[in-house]
């Protein structure tokens, strides 16, 4: 697929969240809806990511802001980091990594000299026409949430 861009329409979408609930970008018609792409479950990066998400969810709702965070882990791993966490966001189970390769975030990439396939942490901002808003590709996973209010603003 080629690369995702600002202007173009998101991909059609469509994943299992942690509960096994279908969830796909016709249920956010209307809406401004962020999805977060995040390698790891329970990772010090990813765990502040959604932390920080977490922390500033009143705020993105009062906005009419929907959050969906999509790894590869499966349903019972997005079930534990939910719990353990308190996040009231629903993550989808990319198992076969199609959204991944839809949205363009399936890369390769290295650690200690070995190569890989994993997730680039990327959190693309769909408008309510379904359109790509905004593309965040450094996030600061820290500070997520006001990267989030800064495209938008």
């Amino acid at each position: 697929m080629s690369k995702l861009t600002i202007g173009k329409k998101a991909p059609k979408f469509k994943g299992l969240d942690q509960n096994g609930n279908a969830i796909q970008l016709a249920d956010f018609e209307g809406q401004t809806l962020v999805i977060y792409f995040y390698p790891k479950d329970n990772t010090p990066g990813c765990t502040a990511q959604a932390c920080d998400i977490r922390d500033n969810y009143k705020a993105l709702s009062k906005k009419k802001i929907a959050i969906i965070g999509v790894s590869c882990d499966d349903e019972k791993s997005h079930l534990k980091f939910i719990d353990k966490f308190e996040l009231p966001f629903p993550l989808i189970a990319d198992n076969n990594q199609k959204m991944v390769t839809q949205f363009g975030v399936w890369v390769e990439k290295s650690m200690y000299g070995r190569s890989y396939m994993g997730i680039a942490r990327t959190t693309f901002i769909i408008d309510a026409k379904g359109t790509i808003s905004h593309i965040i590709e450094k996030v600061d996973t820290k500070n997520h949430t006001a990267q989030i209010l800064a495209a938008l603003a």
